[in-house]
């Protein structure tokens, strides 16, 4: 909602920027999608190597019931 607003007063102060912000935030995006998906595969195998690392102190542990 905030965002929405700053376009907004955006649009209202300097209308050519705020017509120009609007056209490229999508391509902007794209160009940003792989770096994202990039960054979700790279998180999943760290969350992978941290479950394998503390895998032996949670059987030493045992059960919490």
């Amino acid at each position: 909602m905030l965002g929405f607003l700053l376009w907004l007063v955006l649009l209202f102060l300097c209308w050519p920027l705020a017509l120009l912000a609007l056209v490229l935030y999508p391509l902007c995006w794209l160009l940003l999608l792989p770096f994202r998906l990039i960054g979700i595969g790279v998180e999943g195998v760290f969350e992978l190597l941290r479950a394998i690392v503390l895998l032996p102190a949670r059987v030493l542990r045992g059960s919490l019931r």
